[in-house]
Protein backbone atom coordinates (compact mmCIF):
# COMPACT_ATOMS: atom_id res chain seq x y z
CA UNK A 1 0.00 0.00 0.00
CA UNK A 2 1.23 3.53 -1.17
CA UNK A 3 1.77 5.94 2.12
CA UNK A 4 0.04 9.24 1.53
CA UNK A 5 2.59 12.34 0.62
CA UNK A 6 2.86 14.19 4.16
CA UNK A 7 3.63 17.47 4.23
CA UNK A 8 7.51 19.26 4.23
CA UNK A 9 8.98 22.47 4.52
CA UNK A 10 9.84 22.25 0.43
CA UNK A 11 8.04 25.30 -0.37
CA UNK A 12 9.61 27.19 2.86
CA UNK A 13 13.05 26.57 1.65
CA UNK A 14 11.88 27.63 -2.08
CA UNK A 15 11.34 31.18 -0.36
CA UNK A 16 14.59 30.90 0.17
CA UNK A 17 15.23 34.92 0.83
CA UNK A 18 12.53 35.47 3.27
CA UNK A 19 13.54 34.21 7.17
CA UNK A 20 9.83 34.30 8.40
CA UNK A 21 7.60 32.76 6.73
CA UNK A 22 4.19 32.11 7.91
CA UNK A 23 1.55 29.42 7.09
CA UNK A 24 -2.40 29.86 6.68
CA UNK A 25 -5.20 28.33 6.52
CA UNK A 26 -9.09 28.23 7.45
CA UNK A 27 -11.77 25.87 8.60
CA UNK A 28 -15.70 26.38 8.50
CA UNK A 29 -16.16 27.50 4.95
CA UNK A 30 -19.38 25.89 4.13
CA UNK A 31 -21.12 25.26 7.57
CA UNK A 32 -24.64 26.48 7.93
CA UNK A 33 -23.72 27.66 11.09
CA UNK A 34 -20.91 29.04 13.50
CA UNK A 35 -17.78 31.23 12.41
CA UNK A 36 -15.07 30.55 10.21
CA UNK A 37 -11.57 30.56 11.68
CA UNK A 38 -8.13 30.81 10.33
CA UNK A 39 -4.40 29.99 11.72
CA UNK A 40 -1.40 31.58 10.95
CA UNK A 41 1.85 29.76 11.97
CA UNK A 42 5.57 30.40 11.65
CA UNK A 43 7.71 27.50 12.41
CA UNK A 44 10.87 28.77 14.11
CA UNK A 45 13.11 25.88 13.74
CA UNK A 46 12.42 22.82 11.25
CA UNK A 47 13.99 20.80 13.85
CA UNK A 48 10.50 19.21 15.10
CA UNK A 49 10.06 16.89 17.94
CA UNK A 50 9.75 13.34 15.83
CA UNK A 51 6.58 13.48 18.25
CA UNK A 52 4.97 17.01 16.18
CA UNK A 53 6.37 15.83 12.91
CA UNK A 54 4.51 12.64 12.81
CA UNK A 55 1.25 14.19 14.01
CA UNK A 56 0.91 17.14 11.51
CA UNK A 57 -1.00 16.84 8.33
CA UNK A 58 -3.60 18.54 6.97
CA UNK A 59 -6.27 18.69 9.55
CA UNK A 60 -9.07 16.90 7.66
CA UNK A 61 -7.22 13.58 7.18
CA UNK A 62 -6.17 13.03 10.42
CA UNK A 63 -8.53 12.00 13.45
CA UNK A 64 -10.15 13.98 16.14
CA UNK A 65 -7.64 12.26 18.51
CA UNK A 66 -4.56 13.35 16.18
CA UNK A 67 -5.58 16.86 15.98
CA UNK A 68 -6.16 17.27 19.49
CA UNK A 69 -2.39 16.06 19.88
CA UNK A 70 -1.22 17.98 17.82
CA UNK A 71 -2.61 21.49 19.19
CA UNK A 72 -1.99 20.45 22.70
CA UNK A 73 2.02 20.13 21.57
CA UNK A 74 2.31 22.90 19.34
CA UNK A 75 0.34 25.27 21.68
CA UNK A 76 3.23 23.77 24.55
CA UNK A 77 5.91 24.70 22.15
CA UNK A 78 4.74 27.66 21.21
CA UNK A 79 7.57 30.70 21.70
CA UNK A 80 10.02 28.51 21.18
CA UNK A 81 9.87 26.45 18.34
CA UNK A 82 6.92 27.74 16.52
CA UNK A 83 4.55 31.29 16.84
CA UNK A 84 1.08 31.04 16.09
CA UNK A 85 -2.05 33.25 15.61
CA UNK A 86 -6.06 32.42 15.28
CA UNK A 87 -8.39 34.77 13.67
CA UNK A 88 -12.36 34.81 13.74
CA UNK A 89 -14.85 36.43 11.31
CA UNK A 90 -18.15 35.68 13.18
CA UNK A 91 -21.70 34.99 11.70
CA UNK A 92 -22.89 38.49 11.29
CA UNK A 93 -19.29 39.62 9.15
CA UNK A 94 -19.81 36.13 6.99
CA UNK A 95 -23.51 37.62 6.11
CA UNK A 96 -22.96 41.13 5.64
CA UNK A 97 -19.17 40.60 3.96
CA UNK A 98 -20.32 37.01 1.78
CA UNK A 99 -18.34 33.95 3.21
CA UNK A 100 -15.11 35.02 0.23
CA UNK A 101 -14.76 38.25 1.98
CA UNK A 102 -15.08 36.99 6.02
CA UNK A 103 -12.49 34.27 5.28
CA UNK A 104 -9.78 36.83 4.01
CA UNK A 105 -10.42 38.87 6.92
CA UNK A 106 -10.51 36.09 9.70
CA UNK A 107 -7.00 35.40 7.49
CA UNK A 108 -5.83 38.72 8.46
CA UNK A 109 -6.30 38.47 12.01
CA UNK A 110 -4.47 34.89 12.23
CA UNK A 111 -1.91 36.95 11.25
CA UNK A 112 -1.96 40.31 13.32
CA UNK A 113 -2.56 37.45 16.10
CA UNK A 114 0.95 36.43 15.42
CA UNK A 115 3.48 37.81 17.96
CA UNK A 116 6.13 38.41 15.34
CA UNK A 117 5.11 40.03 11.64
CA UNK A 118 6.07 37.58 8.52
CA UNK A 119 8.19 38.43 5.90
CA UNK A 120 6.12 35.93 3.46
CA UNK A 121 2.89 34.19 3.53
CA UNK A 122 2.43 30.76 2.44
CA UNK A 123 -1.75 30.59 2.26
CA UNK A 124 -3.81 27.26 1.40
CA UNK A 125 -6.37 27.16 -1.50
CA UNK A 126 -7.13 30.29 -3.43
CA UNK A 127 -8.52 33.32 -1.40
CA UNK A 128 -5.35 35.93 -1.03
CA UNK A 129 -6.17 38.29 2.03
CA UNK A 130 -4.29 41.81 2.48
CA UNK A 131 -1.59 40.90 4.73
CA UNK A 132 0.91 43.35 4.73
CA UNK A 133 3.77 41.28 3.12
CA UNK A 134 4.14 39.14 0.24
CA UNK A 135 2.13 36.05 0.24
CA UNK A 136 1.45 33.00 -2.29
CA UNK A 137 -1.83 30.98 -2.42
CA UNK A 138 -1.62 26.99 -2.29
CA UNK A 139 -4.01 24.72 -3.91
CA UNK A 140 -4.22 21.83 -1.67
CA UNK A 141 -1.42 23.49 0.83
CA UNK A 142 -2.66 21.86 3.85
CA UNK A 143 -1.13 18.60 2.10
CA UNK A 144 2.00 20.28 1.23
CA UNK A 145 3.35 22.58 3.41
CA UNK A 146 4.26 21.83 7.43
CA UNK A 147 3.39 25.30 7.93
CA UNK A 148 0.26 25.94 5.89
CA UNK A 149 -1.34 21.90 7.76
CA UNK A 150 0.41 23.27 11.28
CA UNK A 151 -2.41 26.18 10.27
CA UNK A 152 -5.24 23.72 9.22
CA UNK A 153 -4.75 22.11 13.12
CA UNK A 154 -5.50 25.61 14.58
CA UNK A 155 -8.09 26.55 13.04
CA UNK A 156 -10.05 23.37 12.96
CA UNK A 157 -9.54 22.63 16.34
CA UNK A 158 -10.32 26.18 17.70
CA UNK A 159 -13.53 25.78 15.28
CA UNK A 160 -14.54 22.64 16.76
CA UNK A 161 -14.12 23.41 20.07
CA UNK A 162 -16.53 26.42 19.45
CA UNK A 163 -19.00 24.56 18.00
CA UNK A 164 -18.85 21.95 21.20
CA UNK A 165 -19.50 25.30 22.83
CA UNK A 166 -22.48 26.17 21.12
CA UNK A 167 -23.73 22.63 20.88
CA UNK A 168 -24.29 22.71 24.96
CA UNK A 169 -26.53 26.24 24.41
CA UNK A 170 -28.33 24.61 21.38
CA UNK A 171 -28.06 20.70 21.19
CA UNK A 172 -31.24 20.00 19.20
CA UNK A 173 -28.73 21.08 16.08
CA UNK A 174 -26.05 18.39 16.75
CA UNK A 175 -23.44 20.53 16.47
CA UNK A 176 -20.92 18.74 18.72
CA UNK A 177 -20.57 15.84 15.73
CA UNK A 178 -21.76 18.06 12.76
CA UNK A 179 -19.61 21.21 13.59
CA UNK A 180 -22.82 22.70 11.99
CA UNK A 181 -22.73 21.33 8.35
CA UNK A 182 -25.63 20.82 6.84
CA UNK A 183 -25.98 17.02 7.95
CA UNK A 184 -29.45 15.45 7.46
CA UNK A 185 -29.63 15.73 11.18
CA UNK A 186 -29.04 19.19 11.34
CA UNK A 187 -31.73 20.08 8.36
CA UNK A 188 -34.54 18.28 10.10
CA UNK A 189 -33.74 20.38 13.45
CA UNK A 190 -33.50 23.65 11.82
CA UNK A 191 -36.99 23.15 10.28
CA UNK A 192 -38.49 21.62 13.47
CA UNK A 193 -36.59 24.02 15.33
CA UNK A 194 -36.00 27.40 13.40
CA UNK A 195 -32.81 29.09 13.16
CA UNK A 196 -30.46 30.12 16.19
CA UNK A 197 -28.24 33.92 16.02
CA UNK A 198 -25.29 31.13 14.86
CA UNK A 199 -26.71 30.13 11.60
CA UNK A 200 -26.11 32.12 8.66
CA UNK A 201 -28.65 33.82 7.34
CA UNK A 202 -27.13 34.41 3.97
CA UNK A 203 -26.24 30.33 3.20
CA UNK A 204 -29.22 28.06 1.76
CA UNK A 205 -31.55 26.78 2.56
CA UNK A 206 -31.67 29.22 5.94
CA UNK A 207 -31.56 31.95 3.60
CA UNK A 208 -34.97 31.06 1.62
CA UNK A 209 -36.41 30.04 5.09
CA UNK A 210 -35.91 33.74 6.69
CA UNK A 211 -37.61 34.97 3.45
CA UNK A 212 -41.00 33.97 5.37
CA UNK A 213 -41.96 33.11 8.88
CA UNK A 214 -39.62 30.56 10.60
CA UNK A 215 -41.30 28.52 12.88
CA UNK A 216 -39.62 28.55 16.30
CA UNK A 217 -36.70 31.26 15.39
CA UNK A 218 -34.67 31.71 18.69
CA UNK A 219 -33.26 35.07 19.17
Amino acid sequence: MTKTARPTFNLENTSSSFKIIAGIDEAGCGPLAGPVVAGAVIFLTQDLPDALQSLIHDSKKLTEKKRDAAFEIMNKLSGTVLHYGVGIAEVAEIDQLNIGRATRLAMERSVLALSIPPEFALIDGIRKPNLGCPSMTVIKGDATSLSIAAASIFAKVTRDRLMQALDLHYPAYGWRKNAGYGTAHHLQAIQTHGITPYHRRSFEPIKTMVGGPVQGELF
